[in-house]
């Protein structure tokens, strides 16, 4: 009996699977699926999963060309199913032609004596992807950009701190492909949004140019979030933002920014992570007093790191660079409304936010 391996996600299931496991299955006799586990989608591809493993294992066991249905343990982004196979011993590993890892799994089959065979895509319908029908489902139209106040940094995994947290906040007007009301390159999580709008995924995009997860992560969460460092998004605690209401504006610098370009600069991360214990006692107890001083923390260490000084406006308790700092927008917090109205009357290149959080 000759034995036909495959692998995936299978988060949701669509005609081009269906194709795929019929066209693997005409390679043998039986045909193995092997689908990434949950805890393998989180911890290896940083994807949260479509529904439990144990109903994907009855959708695919009830198709009829499928004879065996596996989860995959291995947690790694491309090789998760190692030990699966390594136990299952099948003589053919098949994989699409749009496959991205086709060597590093032709090597793998060299090594075990298993044959690799490259499936071409051919479909009677109109392709899909498993991207385009959770987009489909999601129907996101516009999307919160974000103010962080204090801990930026500490998302990026080389540089996480056990026991430091990051504190930011969604905010409006929001953005969508059609409206971006805000400069581009401007520290407010905008390349995580324009992203998450093309239903990519914001995480992997933000990690794999190297800089941190914070964006994507409390875009899609909203409100005020405070979050533990790591090498992933772990929400600490989250409240409602109306306390922050008519006391935040931005400030256009005049020059645009790239985070990844900043990555590796020396910084006090020791203060950012004191700014960033501040922030989360703030947040827990709704104080801008607080808030500000940690908000004020942060601008040290953005002083330390040679940005250039943000300009004094009459009535602002604190002031930042946003995001990566060394361009983009400033955040400016007021006591309350009619200090920051002075200030939007008064300085060019001022623009109101408020704070925001889904309502489910």
């Amino acid at each position: 009996m000759k034995k036909v391996f495959v692998s995936g996600c299978y988060d949701i299931l669509h005609a081009g699977h269906i194709q795929f496991f019929k066209d693997a299955k005409s390679l043998g006799d039986y045909l193995i699926v092997c689908f990434a586990s949950a805890e393998v989608l989180h911890l290896a591809k940083n994807r949260e999963p479509a529904m439990p493993d144990e109903h994907k294992k009855i959708i695919l066991e009830s198709i009829c060309c499928v004879d065996k249905v596996i989860s995959s343990s291995d947690i790694h982004p491309v090789l998760d199913f190692v030990t699966s196979i390594k136990i299952e011993r099948p003589d053919i590993l098949a994989v699409t032609e749009d496959d991205k890892n086709i060597e590093i799994k032709r090597k793998l089959c060299g090594e075990l004596g298993i044959k690799c065979i490259v499936l071409s895509k051919k479909l009677s319908v109109t392709p899909i992807s498993t991207t385009d029908i959770r987009a489909g489902i999601r129907e996101v139209k516009e999307l919160p950009l974000r103010v962080d106040f204090a801990g930026g940094w500490l998302d990026v995994p080389k540089y996480s701190i056990k026991g430091a947290h990051i504190v930011n906040c969604t905010i409006t007007p929001k953005v969508s492909l059609k409206n971006w009301p805000y400069n581009k390159g401007a520290g407010l999580g905008g390349s995580a949004a324009f992203r998450l709008l093309e239903a990519k995924n914001g995480v992997e995009t933000e990690l794999s140019l190297g800089v941190g997860w914070q964006d994507p992560a409390v875009i899609m969460e909203t409100g005020l979030c405070v979050w533990r460092s790591g090498k992933r998004a772990i929400l600490e605690y989250k409240t409602n933002p109306d306390w922050l209401e008519k006391k935040m504006l931005i400030l256009w610098t005049g020059s645009s920014h790239t985070t990844f370009s900043h990555v590796n600069k020396k910084r006090d991360y020791k203060l950012i992570k004191k700014a960033g214990e501040k922030a989360a006692v703030a947040v827990k107890e709704k104080n801008l007093k607080k808030l500000c001083d940690a908000v004020k923390m942060s601008y040290q260490v953005q002083q330390k790191e040679k940005m250039q000084k943000l300009p004094e406006i009459k009535g602002a308790w604190a002031k930042k660079y946003l995001g990566g700092g060394h361009g983009g927008y400033a955040l400016y917090l007021f006591p309350d409304e009619k200090k920051r109205n002075w200030a939007l009357k008064n300085i060019e290149q001022t623009t109101k936010i408020e704070p925001y959080m889904d309502v489910y």
